[in-house]
């Protein structure tokens, strides 16, 4: 298993808008298919997902309606909204373009300057 990464401020609600983009999920969900997708190396704890939920619901990223869990139990699902497709789209791309600098930065070499 590889070490778990610290996630960089602002990260957390690409992550979660990614996670609910493959499927609507409760929130627990979120938390799994979040470390599923990094292949478990990131691992976001409940206190810091929870907000984020109700940061995206309230900026109209996300839509949340209940529903029964495979445990039998009623959880809050979530799913995008077009608007989160959308937000999801740029920030996936400025990510790319911020990932792409840094790695260009980092690959510097001294004769290259």
């Amino acid at each position: 298993m590889p070490d778990q990464a610290q996630l960089l401020p602002g990260t957390l609600d690409l992550l979660i808008l990614r996670a609910v983009s493959l499927g609507p999920l409760h929130g627990y969900g979120i938390l799994l298919r979040i470390a599923q997708i990094s292949g478990q190396a990131l691992l976001v704890e409940q206190g810091a997902l929870y907000p984020g939920l109700f940061r995206l619901v309230r900026q109209g990223f996300l839509k949340a309606k209940w529903g029964v869990s495979d445990a039998n139990r009623r959880a809050k699902y979530y799913e995008l909204t077009v608007a989160g497709r959308k937000r999801l789209r740029e920030e996936t791309e400025s990510w790319n373009r911020l990932a792409a600098a840094i790695a260009s930065a980092l690959s510097a070499q001294p004769g290259e300057l």
